[in-house]
């Protein structure tokens, strides 16, 4: 049974979650249409591009993303506190750059100063205005509605694109997020796309990875080939004529560590490099790339993961949580916290889901 969004995403809990859309029926309708026969990958850079337009508007950053053929993944950060810092011209700015007509609204309220009514009404439609602009439902909404409008357009018909409302996952701590993200970075390797890196298109690694490259004088044969790749031009962003975000840099990523995430971009690259060869690799060659995640990985030994749970939790992680992720202790008190907060939950005292799993993939705490 699905649930209200407000019993899955709790600000006071984490910044960071996990969102989820697939097209309806799950048919490949942003790739290779196996009736039809036509190819529909451009849609993916529609969709890169919407998000990044939004996140240029909304106080949401992306962490993460990955635009498969019948789905994509998001990992979102919420920016409270950038929400609250902006002034109401600024908000207003916002909201009305996305939705342009209500600039009518505020421009006959803003014309009745003299009215204590309509001086109440403009700060009521904009506080509401700064809370959807960091709402994850809003953000949501804004992506999948003007893409299937567009994909409805193309294909000259009405009805459902996507399957239907988003998947969230409350990311509760460090070992979640970098779980998560790299869950979502390698996408199209478990699926058999590519085999590496470099060649997933329409994900972050890969726009990170660009990113890298630009920075670095000599670069590589590797980085040369990357940067020359035909299916890399939606990064530059300018299909949508707006302003388009950058990925949010991974050493701002607080607010699930005391002293902030451990992860650097080049730890990261190196994870899911040897990540990478591990799920490619036959049997005896896995145990090899295990001892070498195990003693050489800095990250993993600073998360305290190890290289046996690392594998099963960014090839199943899908399947060991629910609405939330992250350690055990963390779980409890998410759970605890929706219950003080008013979540009414069948049984609140018998069962969390996901805790079994992160005991196994994260002992126990």
């Amino acid at each position: 049974m699905t649930q209200a969004r407000y019993r899955q995403v709790s600000l006071q809990d984490t910044p960071y979650y996990h969102c989820i859309s697939r097209c309806v029926r799950r048919a490949y309708l942003c790739g290779d249409d196996p009736v039809t026969g036509k190819n529909f990958d451009h849609r993916k850079q529609w969709l890169v591009s919407r998000i990044k337009a939004l996140a240029a508007q909304f106080s949401i950053d992306i962490c993460a993303y990955a635009i498969m053929s019948d789905h994509y993944h998001l990992v979102l950060f919420v920016n409270e506190q950038q929400a609250g810092e902006w002034d109401d011209a600024e908000v207003v700015k916002r909201w009305t750059a996305l939705f342009p007509r209500n600039a009518a609204l505020i421009a006959t309220l803003q014309k009745n100063k003299s009215s204590k009514a309509a001086q109440k009404r403009l700060q009521q439609q904009i506080s509401l205005w700064r809370e959807r602009l960091m709402d994850i439902s809003w953000f949501m909404r804004c992506v999948n509605e003007i893409v299937a409008r567009q994909a409805n357009r193309e294909d000259e018909c009405s009805g459902r694109f996507w399957e239907g409302r988003f998947k969230s996952q409350a990311l509760l701590d460090e070992k979640a997020l970098v779980t998560c993200m790299a869950y979502v970075d390698l996408n199209p390797i478990r699926a058999g796309i590519t085999d590496s890196l470099e060649n997933s298109d329409f994900t972050s690694i890969q726009e990170r990875l660009i990113y890298h490259a630009k920075k670095v004088e000599n670069r590589s044969y590797r980085q040369h080939r990357l940067l020359k790749r035909r299916t890399t031009k939606h990064l530059v962003g300018r299909q949508s004529g707006g302003k388009q975000a950058k990925l949010r840099i991974m050493s701002e990523m607080d607010g699930v560590a005391e002293k902030g995430l451990s992860i650097t971009p080049q730890s990261y690259f190196d994870l899911l490099e040897v990540t990478c060869k591990a799920l490619h690799s036959e049997e005896y060659l896995a145990h090899r790339i295990t001892d070498t995640l195990n003693d050489k990985n800095r990250l993993l030994n600073e998360l305290g993961i190890s290289a046996e749970s690392w594998l099963k939790s960014v090839t199943m992680f899908h399947r060991h949580y629910s609405v939330a992720a992250g350690s055990e202790l963390a779980l409890i008190h998410f759970h605890e916290s929706r219950i003080k907060s008013g979540v009414s939950l069948k049984h609140p005292r018998k069962w969390i889901r996901g805790i079994n799993s992160s005991r196994l993939l994260y002992g126990s705490t």
